[in-house]
């Protein structure tokens, strides 16, 4: 298979590009600096830099990846925020999380989508559980739940202009990253490996859903 990975350089998008390699895939991923490009070279896949927060990197995908197929591709960038509704967020942070949790996906979307089709493939987009408006509970992360939720929302959107793939939103699950902290239920390998599988088995009925790592539907939105 060929495989295209947004945001490589560690935890989640890192361990993608090392599962899919070590299963024999071609892997063309990204990284933002020289130590991640590094990471991923060592590994064996096609390394190339990306700032997902910075539209003009990211329309240098169009001539970077001209001439490619990827059965999948999976945006996995993303930043984190825990500030809760008591504490408005500065002008910084929300422009840091937007862009790179929102903006760099539909940026990416037109550019990749084509490709993901011409293969019949797979479009992910790791989103988060927080991001499941009806199973809110806390106002914890709100800037965090908001990105989460309105990457979810342009999925769904997307993905009736590419009916050709797959696009889904899935939520890697609590996992012990430096997101997620070593607290978490899961390891990076561990909740790789579940959503290898359910992407592995995704059918055409799916496009536009979000799910779990293991392919669980979440209930509404």
């Amino acid at each position: 298979m060929n495989v295209l990975v947004l945001g490589a350089s560690r935890g989640i998008g890192l361990e993608f590009a090392r599962q899919y390699r070590a299963a024999g895939d071609n892997v063309v991923a990204t990284a933002r600096d020289a130590a991640g490009l590094q990471k991923l070279k060592d590994l064996g896949a096609r390394p190339l830099q990306l700032d997902v927060a910075d539209p003009a990197s990211v329309g240098g995908l169009a001539g970077a990846l001209r001439g490619e197929k990827f059965d999948v591709a999976l945006y996995v960038a993303g930043v984190y925020s825990t500030a809760g509704a008591t504490t408005p967020p500065t002008q910084q942070d929300f422009d840091l999380v937007m862009r790179t949790n929102v903006l760099g996906a539909m940026q990416a979307i037109p550019l990749v989508g084509p490709l993901v089709e011409a293969a019949g493939g797979r479009f992910v987009f790791i989103t988060s559980g927080m991001g499941h408006i009806s199973g809110t509970h806390s106002s914890f992360g709100w800037l965090y739940r908001a990105s989460k939720a309105a990457l979810n929302m342009a999925v769904r959107a997307a993905s009736h202009d590419h009916p050709r793939a797959v696009l889904v939103a899935m939520s890697p699950g609590w996992v012990q990253t430096d997101m997620g902290g070593p607290g978490a239920p899961l390891t990076a390998a561990q909740s790789v490996a579940s959503m290898r599988r359910a992407i592995a088995g995704l059918a055409p009925g799916q496009s536009g859903s979000f799910l779990d790592h293991d392919g669980t539907p979440f209930e509404g939105w």
